[in-house]
């Protein structure tokens, strides 16, 4: 990748070898994008990509297909991909959307909730304390996702669950397991959504659910700012 003033992520390697591996450098690509580690306008060279990540030039370049059909990338003839314009409006509608879903689905999970998955909520929201605590990045997104998922697997709502899956691929989620702030107010959140689950208020929880995500865009907003990304 060309060169940028903001710094890649320390966690960038060399990614495993696998059958899904254009899947998994379209993930790295797309959290850099969407984090402000490469800039609207910069260019992502194949091979500079490729040997950042260990990988062969080959999953990069279906990545990059599959980023350019997510409009993340634009093709530029004889030149290559180079990143597409993002402005606020698009982290606003990303995050609104996702918060939509959620809040639907956490409201129909609400009415099928019952006391042993609370109490498996809480002793998720007590490890995700302990892993941001520990600033364990990567137990912090396997927690959040876990927490996600319980709720979304309970809504009984499977395509709309899907839906929420696929907006949540534009969210950086290694921005937000380093951000300890992010860390704190995800475990309150979490606390308080429990809580209007356990009282069976199905409308607060699908708020507070809904009220996480504009938090997250919000902080990427801030982020992207500070960075200079629309300077």
């Amino acid at each position: 990748m060309t060169s940028s003033a903001t710094p890649r992520p320390k966690e960038a390697r060399a990614l495993r070898r696998r059958p899904q591996l254009s899947d998994d450098v379209a993930v790295h690509v797309r959290n850099l994008i969407m984090s402000g580690g490469v800039r609207p306008g910069e260019f992502i060279r194949l091979d500079e990509t490729a040997a950042e990540l260990g990988v062969s030039v080959t999953p990069v370049r279906e990545a990059l297909l599959t980023l350019r059909s997510e409009g993340l990338v634009e093709l530029v003839p004889h030149r290559g991909y180079v990143v597409a314009t993002l402005s606020r409006g698009d982290i606003n509608d990303v995050f609104w959307l996702q918060g939509q879903i959620a809040e639907e689905l956490t409201s129909r999970a609400t009415a099928a909730i019952d006391k042993e998955t609370l109490d498996e909520l809480r002793a998720i929201n007590v490890k995700l304390a302990r892993a941001v605590e520990d600033s364990d990045a990567a137990r912090i997104e396997d927690l959040e996702f876990g927490f996600h998922r319980i709720l979304n697997r309970l809504a009984g709502s499977a395509k709309l669950s899907r839906f929420l899956l696929n907006a949540t691929r534009y969210t950086p989620v290694h921005f937000y397991s380093a951000d300890h702030g992010w860390g704190d107010a995800a475990i309150a959140s979490h606390d308080r959504l429990i809580h209007a689950m356990a009282v069976g208020d199905a409308e607060e929880a699908g708020r507070e659910s809904r009220a996480h995500f504009l938090d997250g865009a919000q902080r990427l907003i801030s982020h992207l700012e500070d960075v200079g990304i629309w300077d």
